[in-house]
């Protein structure tokens, strides 16, 4: 009987960034063909494909079948194609999809990709594809609850800067001050996240941003909803990314010393929990559910990457995936464990406030980093001796928490 392991044989990206002249097909296109040359394969390898987008029905209208068009603009027909919107995760819903797909056996060769094009000349348009990300029907009470989070912590500075901005920075900002109340969190540590990634991102040529920032710099730029800064919030971006996966049986076909094994892939949706059950948060679950599958724990991890919409999101989400307990996010920044060269290197790549995160391209372009820390073809953000992987990727909000969050477990082949 043949194994169902299931392995990341071919990555590709585009660049991160604004795009006005180039379409969601084009940029579809160029993350995967640079895929497909990255796997040695061609178009009719491909049994089963996965398309994640967000963005383009609110955009463009085009509500169906993106993924049909986009990849048949570019010869890829005939083979299944399913769409995937999960909000932010999106692509690493198709990456579970297609894994799962492949697993069942119903083909050997798969492709998941995310494209998105966010920038849009109406910036009330473009804003507007946040709106979807809660319950419509329930706007008013659920910002007044998400606010009164952060109701015992002034903003020293006086009232919030006005300017067109996603309501979720505020959710973010709210999260956060419930952070600092209930554990002491400070804004310099969540700003030691956002210089720690702009640092990061200057080794990455495909990132939106790559200029190096201080924490000085970072609490000194124009605030967006305090405690948050411009520098600490995931800006506005175009781009996609992509991977094609194979069963074990067929990576003969492949380069297996550049395969990377997919260790667990797991999905859980969020809860209605107290603020202060932090345990119970739907990333602490999720992960708690991808290290059982993958059979192993926080300690084994050598890189994450996680969805990092704020630097307040990276703290928190490094505490659910366990890599110190629920409180200590802010202290283990500080003390650069989290940075190139520390014991567990988070957001090599500049994570989404450097890098970029148009949304329905995010999760994978997540894979397409983690993909490349374990081949060793990082350059100068290479973590050293990376074997295992992690990445988090959270989309929409519900109640407290996100509505939905994917962990991915990635391991040398």
């Amino acid at each position: 009987m043949s194994s169902n392991d299931i392995y990341i044989v071919g990555v590709g990206m585009t660049p991160f960034g604004k795009f006005l002249d180039r379409s969601v097909k084009e940029l579809t296109a160029e993350a995967v063909n640079a895929a497909l040359m990255d796997a040695g394969a061609g178009i009719a390898d491909i049994e089963g494909a996965w398309f994640a987008n967000a963005a383009q029905s609110t955009l463009e209208g085009q509500g169906s079948i993106p993924g049909e068009i986009a990849l048949r603009n570019m010869g890829i027909q005939e083979i299944p194609v399913t769409n995937v919107e999960n909000a932010c995760a999106s692509a690493s819903t198709a990456l579970d999809m297609a894994t799962t797909w492949l697993e069942a056996g119903r083909g050997g060769v798969a492709l998941a990709v995310g494209a998105e094009k966010m920038f849009h000349t109406d910036k009330a348009k473009m804003f507007s594809v946040f709106d979807g990300g809660w319950d419509v029907h329930d706007v008013e009470a659920a910002t007044n609850r998400l606010l009164a989070l952060g109701a015992d912590m002034d903003d020293p500075d006086g009232p919030e800067d006005s300017g067109a901005r996603s309501v979720f920075m505020d959710v973010y900002a709210a999260l956060a001050k419930f952070h600092m109340a209930t554990f002491g969190t400070t804004q310099e540590q969540i700003a030691a996240v956002a210089a720690k990634n702009h640092v990061h991102s200057q080794h990455n040529p495909l990132s939106q941003y790559q200029a190096p920032m201080t924490v000085d710099e970072v609490m000194g730029a124009r605030k967006i909803s305090w405690p948050l800064t411009l520098p600490m919030c995931s800006p506005i971006s175009d781009g996609a990314a992509a991977a094609i996966l194979c069963r074990e049986e067929e990576l003969h076909r492949f380069d297996k010393s550049r395969a990377v094994k997919i260790h667990a892939t797991a999905l859980r949706s969020g809860s209605d929990r107290k603020p202060e059950e932090f345990a119970r948060h739907v990333t602490a679950r999720a992960a708690r559910d991808a290290y059982e599958i993958a059979g192993l724990g926080p300690d084994d991890m050598n890189v994450a990457e996680v969805h990092d919409a704020t630097a307040f999101a990276e703290l928190q989400q490094i505490e659910n995936l366990g890599f110190c307990e629920f409180g200590a996010g802010g202290a283990l920044t500080q003390s650069g464990a989290t940075s190139l060269g520390g014991t567990i290197p988070v957001n090599p790549s500049g994570g989404l406030e450097s890098k970029g995160h148009p949304v329905g391209a995010t999760g994978l372009a997540q894979i397409f980093e983690l993909t490349t820390q374990l081949r060793g073809e990082a350059g100068g953000r290479q973590v050293e001796n990376a074997r295992y992987a992690i990445a988090e990727n959270g989309g929409g909000f519900h109640g407290i928490e996100e509505a939905i969050a994917c962990v991915t477990i990635l391991g040398r082949a």
